[in-house]
């Protein structure tokens, strides 16, 4: 990790500008201007983003076609007009070193920059046209979702004493959320269980037969993998899909060896039972329904080697 970083790309500076701008915005909501409340926060979100991808290299937030960009990055500071990355490209990045910033997360808070950025740059007012409440909780959960991984919390990022709010509304969405997606599994399950025995064996035993790499017309998202699970409302065979986060080679083979086995990590975007239609999207809503959002697998691969040179 370098350690002489432009503070365009430095961590602790993006997480300290992201506190001012958050600041303002408390400030602004309390004076009951709505508009620049949502303006600031989304500048904050973006900032605390990253933030979050500096923690890791400050490459990870310079723009990669801009070769004085990523020298800064490594410590080499050859210019001040440092480039960074898009908000569409932070939101992905993120969603591939966090775990729950999964795609539901990663859309609102794409559609609160696109929000900003008509804001700033047309004449359009798309500010003042969004309620509080179709978007402040949902913030509050993206912020929480960033800062968990970097082992802060709301509190640390607001100050305790503005902290209250923020997290009280978080801790009510997620109630919500809970209470919302238990009330949809019961729903499912009552529709499935009113169904004659015989027809729910049937539909059981028609599930059981269906392969996990034929069920991709059930989700709306491309993903790296499907995998079977049990739904938690008809017991049928049902079916998840998501990105994968991670991989590590399981053992080691000698020299010679030409196949290699990966243990994979992916986390689930969407789940979707074909017999009872019940569909949970992200992975809040998964854990809400007591399923296991992680999924590991084994796959054998053919082993890559790096060319030899200066050896002829």
């Amino acid at each position: 990790m370098p350690t002489n970083v432009f503070i365009a790309v430095d961590e602790s500076a993006l997480h300290a500008k992201s506190m001012v701008y958050i600041g303002r915005a408390l400030s602004r909501k309390a004076d009951g201007d709505h508009d620049e409340y949502q303006l600031w926060s989304s500048l904050a979100l973006e900032l605390l983003g990253k933030s979050a991808l500096a923690r890791i290299h400050p490459s990870l937030v310079v723009d990669p076609t801009h070769w004085q960009s990523l020298f800064v990055a490594a410590g080499i500071n050859v210019t001040t007009d440092v480039k960074t990355i898009s908000a569409k490209t932070l939101f992905e990045r993120l969603a591939h070193v966090i775990k729950k910033f999964d795609k539901s997360v990663q859309r609102f808070c794409l559609e609160i920059s696109e929000r900003r950025n008509a804001e700033l740059h047309s004449a359009d007012i798309p500010f003042r046209t969004m309620r509080l409440d179709a978007w402040e909780a949902r913030y509050w959960h993206a912020c929480d979702t960033i800062l968990k991984t970097m082992n802060l919390s709301l509190e640390e990022w607001l100050g305790a004493a503005n902290a209250k709010a923020p997290r009280r509304l978080l801790d009510e969405a997620k109630n919500a959320l809970v209470a919302a997606t238990k009330l949809r599994v019961q729903t499912a399950k009552e529709n499935f269980e009113a169904l004659k025995k015989s027809e729910r064996e049937r539909l059981r035993s028609e599930a059981a037969t269906r392969r996990p790499e034929n069920q991709s017309i059930l989700f709306s998202d491309e993903s790296d993998a499907t995998w079977a699970t049990t739904c938690p409302a008809c017991g049928s065979q049902a079916f998840m899909s998501g990105q994968q986060t991670g991989e590590d080679i399981s053992e080691e083979r000698d020299e010679h060896a030409i196949w290699e086995i990966v243990d994979r990590e992916f986390v689930a975007e969407e789940f979707h039972c074909p017999i009872c239609d019940l569909l949970l999207e992200g992975s809040e809503e998964i854990d809400a329904a007591g399923l296991d959002y992680i999924y590991e697998d084994q796959q054998e691969r053919e082993m890559e080697y790096e060319p030899d040179y200066g050896n002829d």
